[in-house]
């Protein structure tokens, strides 16, 4: 070590010659001296979008067409840890949405995996995520299907709460030891009676947090109802808020 040609660099040059000394102080450290170059760019990399970071390998159920995967993708430069999952197949897809396969196109360009043909309720089974853990599992408006009845009726209701205990009880197998599990749900009438944290409760997983959901906080999601002639046409989603759970100790 060439102690006058540090001191010729200045202020970096100090810093090296103090932790080659061993005198660095954890300040410097803290600003990224004395950290890998590798070290130094993941800690400038690392993104944020409201609930989701970079740094957190993400799974995303039942999208429509793929907007809310792409926005989140995109917002966190990089599609690399996340996961987007439809229970269409590609065919059936590019009939229902005209933007899907933009999307899809849009996510395996910056390195998403993206899986078609994926039932909510065996996901955990699924070939291709039985062998995976995730950090975030995702579930927007989750739904059993259009029927020719009010969404008020007991049967209909009790045809969606299948469909979320199925898909809370997979998600269950699939978190990391801190791993949380969101839905994101209507809460005015008849969907609050739904009863989305009984059901978590009863697969072994507690309300960690209930935040209000508001879409444009996801530049380019739109929902979808995704069935029917109008599966392309998006839904009111009025007052909505997104479930955070986590597993019960």
């Amino acid at each position: 070590m060439n102690l006058e040609k540090l001191k010729n660099l200045g202020f970096e040059g100090m810093i090296q010659w103090r932790i080659w000394k061993g005198q660095a102080c954890s300040s410097y450290k803290y600003m990224g001296f004395g950290k890998t170059a590798c070290q130094r760019n993941e800690m400038e990399a690392e993104k944020r979008i409201k609930h989701y970071s970079s740094s957190h390998k993400i799974l995303l159920v039942g999208e429509g067409n793929f907007s809310f995967a792409a926005s989140l993708a995109t917002s966190l430069g990089s599609g690399v840890n996340i996961v987007a999952t439809s229970l269409d197949s590609k065919v059936m897809l590019n009939k229902k949405y005209n933007k899907a396969m933009a999307n899809v196109s849009r996510l395996e360009d910056i390195r998403c995996t993206v899986i078609h043909e994926v039932d909510c309720c065996t996901m955990s089974q699924h070939p291709k995520l039985m062998s995976n853990l995730f950090d975030r599992i995702v579930f927007n408006f989750p739904h059993a299907g259009f029927f020719f009845t009010s969404e008020s009726t007991p049967y209909v209701i009790d045809l969606h709460k299948n469909v979320v205990k199925g898909f809370l009880r997979s998600a269950v197998e699939m978190l990391t030891e801190n791993g949380e599990v969101h839905i994101t749900h209507k809460t005015a009438h008849p969907y609050n009676m739904w009863e989305i944290e009984k059901l978590a409760n009863e697969v072994g997983l507690g309300l960690l947090d209930k935040v209000p959901f508001f879409y444009w906080d996801y530049p380019g999601y739109t929902n979808k109802r995704g069935e029917g002639q109008r599966c392309d046409e998006s839904f009111p989603i009025g007052k909505s808020s997104t479930y955070k759970f986590k597993i019960m100790n």
